[in-house]
C-alpha cells in the first residue's frame, strides 16, 4: 500500500475498493502522526475498530471540509459532508494530531 505525507501525517493510502472498506479494521494501534488516507469517501464508520479515531474530511484540493474528534468503536455514520472526497483517519489523541485552524478548516465534535 502506498504511503504519504499529508497535513503533517504519514499515511498509508487506501485506494481499491478491498482497502477502502478495511480501512483501519485489525489495526490494534497506530502512533501519533500515522494514519491511513481513505480516497473516494465521504462517510465512514467504526465498526470492528479497537480504538477511537479522529476523521479529518478532505476536498479535492485537500483541504479541510469537516473534523471529527473521538469517534468510538461501533459508530455506524460519521458524516463528512457534499464537498468531502475522502477522509484522514488518525488515533485519537490529546492534543489532535491535525488542528484545523492551522488549515483553515472547521471543526465537528
Amino acid at each position: 500500500m502506498e504511503t504519504v505525507d499529508i497535513l503533517g501525517v504519514r499515511a498509508k493510502v487506501a485506494r481499491t475498493f478491498a482497502e477502502r472498506a478495511k480501512g483501519l479494521i485489525g489495526t490494534k494501534d497506530l502512533a501519533p502522526g500515522e494514519g491511513m488516507l481513505i480516497l473516494r469517501c465521504n462517510c465512514i464508520h467504526t465498526f470492528f475498530m479497537s480504538f477511537a479515531i479522529d476523521a479529518t474530511f478532505l476536498d479535492r484540493e485537500d483541504r479541510i471540509v469537516k473534523v471529527v474528534r473521538g469517534i468510538r468503536p461501533w459508530r455506524p455514520f460519521v458524516w463528512g459532508g457534499w464537498r468531502a472526497v475522502k477522509v484522514l483517519e488518525t488515533k485519537a489523541v490529546n492534543p489532535p494530531c491535525i488542528d484545523p485552524a492551522d488549515f483553515g478548516g472547521r471543526t465537528a465534535i
